[in-house]
């Protein structure tokens, strides 16, 4: 499906430097002209901010079951993207979305073990017809992304259920995550962010400009 608009999806494990990426982002774009729209999954509306707090929520009468998982993240996408992205990109704005599809699959579909396809074939019926045009994979080693949410704002910081699944559990989403980029090199781009966050936005920068002015 076409629109005015363009949707850019950053990927990366935890502590990656995706919303710094993101709020940098959109100040560059912003100041050049473009109307942004900052958003972010599992969230991006009062229904999807609920079921964030259910599924990321570390409590030990807690249990979400994998599927559960699954639709409880579907859900708040199918939300997402009828309220909130897709008017966004009919009135020709840039979405910039923390995390979509390639995570749902990356996690659930092949680190949870559901099955990349059935995984997959819900994300696509979740979304309606509306999918990345574009995505910034912030790769990192999850050894040293945990170690960065840890100390975030110069404290340690409390892990919510997904930061708690354990080290191996992170690896495999990376590995997943990999995989799917180049798989889909088109449209994913790989890059390294142990680098300062200053190089990260040049690197990012050099891709999405380019993307923007040609696509425009």
């Amino acid at each position: 499906m076409n629109f005015p608009g363009r949707f850019i999806t950053i990927e990366g494990g935890e502590g990656s430097g995706k919303s710094t990426l993101i709020a940098e982002l959109n100040r560059f774009l912003t100041n050049s002209g473009y109307s942004v729209l900052v958003t972010r999954e599992p969230g991006g509306t009062v229904f999807g901010e609920k079921v964030r707090e259910l599924l990321l929520e570390e409590k030990k009468d807690l249990r979400v079951g994998l599927l559960a998982e699954l639709f409880l993240f579907l859900a708040s996408r199918s939300q997402h993207i009828e309220e909130v992205i897709k008017p966004a990109l009919i009135s020709g704005r840039v979405v910039l979305c923390d995390r979509f599809n390639d995570s749902t699959i990356a996690y659930q579909g092949i680190a949870r073990g559901l099955g990349r396809e059935l995984v997959e074939d819900q994300c696509h019926l979740a979304c309606q017809g509306v999918f990345p045009d574009l995505t910034l994979f912030l790769d990192l080693d999850p050894e040293l992304g945990l170690k960065r949410r840890e100390l975030a704002e110069g404290k340690p910081s409390e892990k919510d259920r997904i930061e708690n699944a354990g080290l191996f559990f992170h690896e495999s989403v990376r590995k997943a995550l990999l995989f799917l980029a180049e798989e889909n090199a088109d449209r994913i781009h790989v890059i390294d962010a142990s680098f300062p966050k200053e190089v990260v936005l040049e690197k990012s920068l050099r891709i999405l400009q380019p993307f923007l002015k040609r696509t425009s």
